[in-house]
């Protein structure tokens, strides 16, 4: 995770985005430093890195790299305004012990569009994840990877549009939540045969950044305003941890972008 010191939206690269709004660094700096509390008060490990000023959405740590049994795929942005981020976390890798590192050729915003289940890496394209970095990911990661196309520009990332309740094993499929209407149809077909038992989220679930959240297969922690799919959840057996993303969801993130999942 990375603290939002420098947090502010002074472009637009995204339909969340609007600098004509207020945005209060200091609020959103409070729902970080809460987000990161209920990690840690979940038994989680959190590691932190410093952000650097001028990178103002270096907060949504999930965009810079994707960790599946400790080899690591950087990023490569498709926004010239975050292109920088991608060298802090690359640095941050090696400075913490990491050698498996690999820079991608192809723009790929690791985590935003790629999702690990446990045994498939569902990849999403469409608006920022160029298609080919898909292959990509395979040949670093070393795991089947199966291409989503996301055609809402609201939902510009697969982490805003799916989340993996549960991780499947060696007797289970993956535990998935999505909004449908995020992807293509022929997305949506293969989501069905994929995942038939899959928790469908409502528009307003998706509107608020509902999808946008973190599980450990137990606890799911997600925006305050996702009501609806927060009692679909706990209908299911997990247990659901509100998080307040006002002044975060101004830039079109929640608790998902700020958590990059370590794995290995």
């Amino acid at each position: 995770m990375c603290a939002p010191r420098f947090f502010t939206v002074e472009y637009s690269i995204n339909p969340w985005m609007d600098p004509t709004r207020p945005v209060s660094t200091d609020r959103a700096v409070a729902e970080w430093t809460a987000l990161k509390d209920t990690y840690e008060r979940l038994g989680h490990r959190v590691e932190t890195i410093d952000p650097a000023p001028g990178l103002p959405d270096m907060v949504f740590a999930a965009n810079s790299g994707t960790v599946i049994d400790g080899r690591v795929l950087g990023a490569r942005f498709r926004a010239p305004q975050r292109t920088a981020e991608a060298d802090h976390y690359r640095t941050w890798f090696l400075d913490h012990g990491y050698r498996d590192v690999v820079m991608p050729q192809r723009v790929n915003e690791a985590e935003g569009d790629l999702t690990w289940t446990g045994d498939l890496l569902l990849a999403g394209t469409g608006f920022r994840t160029d298609p080919g970095a898909h292959a990509e990911a395979q040949e670093v990661l070393g795991v089947p990877v199966v291409s989503l196309h996301l055609v809402d520009p609201r939902y510009y990332h697969l982490d805003v549009a799916l989340f993996v309740i549960s991780e499947a094993t060696p007797t289970t499929r993956a535990h998935i939540a999505y909004y449908p209407e995020a992807f293509s149809p022929g997305t949506q077909q293969a989501l069905r045969r994929l995942y038939p038992d899959a928790i469908l989220a409502t528009a307003e679930d998706a509107a608020c950044l509902g999808l946008n959240a973190v599980s450990d297969g137990h606890n799911v922690i997600l925006p305050q305003e996702a009501t609806h799919l927060a009692g679909e959840l706990v209908t299911h057996g997990y247990t659901v941890h509100f998080v307040d993303i006002t002044e975060l969801r101004k830039s079109g993130g929640g608790p998902k972008c700020c958590t990059m999942e370590l794995r290995g």
